[in-house]
């Protein structure tokens, strides 16, 4: 796609936009300055990379257990539940040929003494990770060369 004819999108003005630089260190490594943070990637050795650091990939994966951990997380705490012992563990399948399907799976781990009402309300407050409702209405990409 040429430059010129690239087609972006605007969204209205009340939409929050952030922006992402992304680096090139050396060998198959990619470095993505988010705000202060500083995320490194790498390939694994079989990909022609050092396996130093996650694999993209892998990133994605970890946004979206690390965000369905968090809304159990605010949900115990938002209601002085003890967190001590409170585990998620993700499986992630996916089919090798096209489409590609996958299929993630969440299990969650209770803290002993987790009141027993609250069990569907944990899993219901993960079922609003903002990651997977990205999922579930993706963006719409675009592409630049400048």
């Amino acid at each position: 796609m040429n430059s010129k004819n690239a087609i972006i999108h605007h969204l209205p003005a009340n939409t929050m936009k952030q922006t992402l630089k992304v680096d090139f260190p050396g060998g198959k490594k990619v470095d993505v300055r988010v705000g202060d943070f500083l995320i490194r990637t790498d390939q694994c050795r079989k990909a022609g990379g050092e396996a130093s650091a996650p694999e993209p990939f892998d990133l994605f994966l970890a946004s979206l257990a690390s965000c369905a951990g968090i809304y159990a997380l605010n949900f115990c705490q938002s209601r002085g539940l003890s967190v001590e012992g409170l585990q998620l563990e993700m499986d992630w399948e996916r089919d090798e040929q096209p489409p590609h399907r996958a299929r993630v799976h969440y299990r969650l781990r209770l803290p002993q003494g987790f009141p027993e009402k609250y069990r569907e309300s944990i899993l219901r407050a993960m079922d609003l990770c903002t990651v997977k409702r990205y999922l579930r209405n993706p963006p719409d990409f675009t592409l630049e060369a400048v």
